[in-house]
Formats: C-alpha cells, sequence, structure tokens
C-alpha cells in the first residue's frame, strides 16, 4: 500500500521545511497538497538571502506582468504587478522595488507578495520647494542645497532622474521592522531619509555630497563618494549623526561608478570602468559599455582601501540594486569570483544615448561575457535594462 505523504505529522513538516534554504524549493513543497499548504506558512522567515532574479520590462502585449530570470534555472517566471501605468522603478532592497509613480507618490513593492507600503512622495524632499501641476513642463520647483540655485523639473526628469537609489534597513514587512529608507539624490548626490510612518523626507545635513552609493553596513548607512571616502550615517535617533573617514582611492583608479557591498561582514568598494562608444548597428547612436572593474577592501587600522585580486567562491550583485554579496556555491548555475552586473546609468530624453549595458565579469582573468538572459528570446525583453531583485516572501 502507497504511503499517504499527506497525513505526515505537522511538527516533522515544518521540521523538513526549515531545512530548505531556496524559496522556489519551499514554494513547491508547500504546494505538494492542501494540507501542506494550510500548515505551512506562506511567508518563510527561516529563509537566507537569496539568490536576485532580473526583472526585464514588459513586452507590449504582457500587460500587468512582469518577467523575472532566474540565472540558476535559466528560466524566466511572470509575475502581475500592480503597477501604475507610467510609473518607474528606481531599483530595489531587501526584496522590495522603490517605484515611483506618475505623481509624486513613491511605493514599495514586493513582487512575491504585491503588498506595497508609501514612502513620503516626491513633494516632500526639503530641496523641492513647489509642485504644480499646472505648469506643464515645469512642475517641479528646486533648490540646489549646494548654492542655493534654483531650477525646474518636469514628471519626467523627476520620475526618472531625481532618486538616483534607495536602500532600505530591513523589509518593511516584517513584524518587528522599524525600516528606515535613504536615498540619493542624483542632482548632486545628497543624501535623504525617512523611518517608518514619516510624512516627509529629511536631509542628512552634514554627509555631504556626490555620493555614488549606499549600503545598511553592521546597523548603520555607509555611502561613498567618488573619491572613495565614506560617510557614516546612524539616522536612528532624533537627529542624524554622521561620521566622515577618508580612505581615498588612489589616482590611477579613477571610476565611472562606485559601489559597496556588505561581503559577509567585510566591506568592500567595488570601481565600475565605462566608455562611450558608436553602435556599430545603429547611425547617431553611442552606447556606454563596462570595460572592467577593480575590487577593495577596507582595511580599518590604516583606514585605507586595499585592493583585492580575488573574490575567491563569492560573487557580486551590482545594479540599481542594493549591491549583494554570495557564494556561489550555494547556488547552481552561477560562476564564483564574478561580478553580475547591470546598467545604472539614468538619462532623459537622450535618444542618441543607449544604456543596456551588462554582463558577467570575471575578476581572476579579466574577461566579460553577456548575462544568460541576452540569449535566445530574452533578448528582446531587457529594454530598459533589467534590475536585480532578491525573492522575499517576507
Amino acid at each position: 500500500m502507497d504511503a499517504d505523504w499527506s497525513q505526515l505529522l505537522p511538527e516533522l513538516l515544518e521540521m523538513i521545511a526549515k531545512k530548505l534554504t531556496i524559496y522556489i524549493d519551499y514554494v513547491r513543497f508547500r504546494a505538494v497538497c492542501v494540507k501542506w499548504r494550510s500548515i505551512l506558512s506562506p511567508t518563510p522567515h527561516h529563509l537566507p538571502c537569496q539568490l536576485p532574479w532580473l526583472m526585464l520590462r514588459p513586452g507590449p502585449q504582457s500587460g500587468s506582468r512582469r518577467g523575472f530570470f532566474s540565472i540558476s534555472e535559466n528560466k524566466l517566471r511572470r509575475l502581475y504587478l500592480p503597477e501604475p501605468h507610467g510609473s518607474h522603478c528606481c531599483g530595489s532592497s531587501q526584496g522590495w522595488l522603490v517605484i515611483v509613480e506618475q505623481g509624486p507618490t513613491i511605493l514599495l513593492l514586493n513582487p512575491l507578495t504585491c503588498i506595497q507600503f508609501q514612502l513620503p512622495s516626491l513633494t516632500t524632499f526639503p530641496n523641492v520647494l513647489d509642485f504644480n501641476i499646472r505648469k506643464v513642463g515645469k512642475e517641479f520647483l528646486l533648490q540646489d542645497s549646494s548654492d542655493g540655485h534654483r531650477y525646474t523639473h518636469n514628471l519626467d526628469e523627476m520620475r526618472y532622474v531625481f532618486i538616483k537609489k534607495v536602500v532600505l534597513s530591513s523589509s518593511p514587512a516584517s513584524p518587528s521592522s522599524n525600516y528606515i529608507a535613504v536615498a540619493i539624490l542624483n542632482e548632486i548626490g545628497e543624501l535623504a531619509f525617512c523611518k517608518k510612518g514619516d510624512e516627509k523626507w529629511m536631509l542628512i545635513k552634514d554627509a555631504g555630497f556626490y555620493h555614488e552609493d549606499v549600503i545598511y553596513y553592521k546597523g548603520l548607512f555607509y555611502a561613498v563618494n567618488y573619491k572613495g571616502s565614506l560617510t557614516i550615517c546612524d539616522v536612528s535617533g532624533i537627529s542624524p549623526l554622521v561620521t566622515v573617514i577618508e580612505p581615498l582611492l588612489p589616482i590611477s583608479h579613477h571610476a565611472d561608478r562606485l559601489y559597496l557591498v556588505d561581503s559577509f561582514g567585510e566591506l568592500l568598494l567595488v570601481t565600475r570602468y565605462l566608455e562611450l562608444i558608436h553602435d556599430p548597428d545603429l547611425e547617431f547612436v553611442v552606447v556606454y559599455k563596462t570595460y572592467g572593474f577593480d575590487v577593495f577592501r577596507l582595511d580599518s587600522s590604516i583606514q585605507e582601501w586595499v585592493e583585492v585580486k580575488s573574490l575567491g567562491d563569492r560573487m557580486l550583485f551590482l545594479g540599481t540594486n542594493s549591491s549583494l554579496c554570495l557564494l556561489a556555491t550555494d547556488f547552481s548555475g552561477c560562476e564564483a569570483n564574478c561580478i553580475y552586473f547591470t546598467n545604472d546609468y539614468h538619462e532623459v530624453n537622450d535618444d542618441a544615448v543607449h544604456d543596456h549595458d551588462s554582463g558577467v565579469f570575471n575578476v581572476g582573468d579579466g574577461s566579460m561575457k553577456a548575462l544568460p538572459y541576452c540569449t535566445g528570446d530574452y533578448n528582446l525583453l531587457f529594454l530598459p535594462p533589467p534590475i536585480w531583485v532578491s525573492p522575499n516572501p517576507c
């Protein structure tokens, strides 16, 4: 007589489920039968950080569904996303998409659960002086924090380029989460933050300008500027506390993009080098192409960036997402000692510049190749460039 697996004791079922570390494996395990599904939680809090998926642009016939490509499974999934028409996703953090709508609304959206949280709107940033929908083409009046200069932005400019990146301290849906969001503003790279329940953004005034990236690291927000100096921000209290350390990069390492990465407790700085080349297939069109990366680690004892020649078993995921470091041996189909990157160049109304620059860079030999999704039929879906999103059901 065949065993009736549906009659497994709930305690045993939960014990087995907690041994699963891959989200898709947990979903399949829970879907075996109705009883298993009723016993096991749809939000498994025990899962470690997941291998990110590539969120692709919807095709012309895809409606409200987005394609998410798994590099380990070489598989494309289509998930329903309740994105308003004309909205723009400016990145991801903690598995949540940061969506800027056609108006001034900013949303956090979980692509797995479709749960949404609203951040303070674009109009609440201190450097936004006025918003008037009737002033077509000049709806936003802003003031430069560095010199007081006033200027205007239209709706598209605010939606696509005002915010460079948003990073969360934790998932906003976590039961114990009092999450904090920190944003880099594209104009002069200043930092702003808000806490759960806040109605407006606040500038971190002592943090300075021209920040390239920010991460949440060891309970604090770390930002790096174009010179490689670090700004450490504690925004958990009433007023932000800021510390600046200046482990400047060597002059020979002038980079076009900089990224911070938490590599299992070690702070890494990754520099990215771009060149502007003519597209051989399209006349009068130029493209940004990455031609290399360098990796450094922070030696806190001497406050210097020390070059790293090998990532070992590690792999990095860079782009408009919160930077990630994972072990290649934990996931099938992944390559160690590599940087998986997507494009994070933003420009509005520049039809002459195409920015579909993504790939896999081998730190060991300096070789470069296309991401797997660029092969076959998937290459029809990557306009604009994809975004790394770590599946997070919680």
